[in-house]
């Protein structure tokens, strides 16, 4: 899957964006299959609101963002849930985590999105001890901490088919140990589907190795 922007400003910062110089907005860009893309920038520039752009769930700019050729406004509405069943995958930066359920019935919600499980249910426990939050997984949402909570986000990522990756300062509440054995779990998956990873975050993740850095 192929993603494009071409002159893409958000109508909200379109006033700051046009009076600073950035890698993304008002550009041609072209992410590759495959790219492990970073996306730097500080507080307020625009980091989540360009994850929402390519996830589809915000609309408020200029410019056109397409997927294989195609803009997003050309793709119905169904299908637009099979790709968001099967081919690109987030983890938000509020992270989305239903209070209601446990960290266990957080995950299985992708886990069990698509006509089938991209992964039968033990696999849940094994990532659950590889980031240390197997002993959260039947606890309510609303006991988690904030880092388990995006361990739990980062797990449930991982449950669905993808090509794309996309995840929103993932790694902002984790010490670096437990970063790090997170970013090792991510680039195993993402190298095991041959798929893409977007990357946003406040300063120079080194953890992952980029083949494109943008700063916004």
């Amino acid at each position: 899957m192929q993603i494009q922007l071409s002159a893409v400003v958000p109508v909200p910062l379109r006033e700051k964006v046009l009076q600073q110089q950035s890698d993304i907005w008002n550009r041609d860009i072209t992410f590759l299959p495959g790219q492990f893309i970073k996306i730097k920038a500080p507080s307020g520039t625009g980091k989540t609101t360009l994850v929402h752009y390519l996830y589809h769930i915000r609309h408020d700019y200029t410019g056109t963002v397409s997927v294989d050729g195609k803009p997003w406004p050309a793709y119905s509405r169904d299908d637009l849930a099979v790709i968001r069943q099967s081919r690109i995958s987030v983890v938000f930066q509020d992270l989305r985590i239903f209070e209601q359920l446990t960290a266990t019935e957080n995950i299985e919600l992708k886990r069990v999105m698509g006509p089938q499980a991209f992964y039968p249910p033990e696999k849940i426990r094994e990532m659950a001890e590889r980031l240390g939050v197997s002993h959260v997984l039947q606890q309510s949402g609303a006991t988690l901490s904030y880092g388990e909570r995006q361990r739990i986000a980062i797990i449930r990522a991982l449950m669905q088919p993808f090509e794309w990756l996309m995840m929103d300062e993932p790694f902002s509440h984790l010490d670096d140990a437990n970063a790090d054995k997170a970013a090792q779990l991510i680039a195993e998956e993402c190298h095991s589907r041959k798929a893409g990873f977007i990357l946003t975050d406040l300063d120079h993740d080194q953890r992952f190795d980029y083949h494109q850095t943008y700063y916004l």
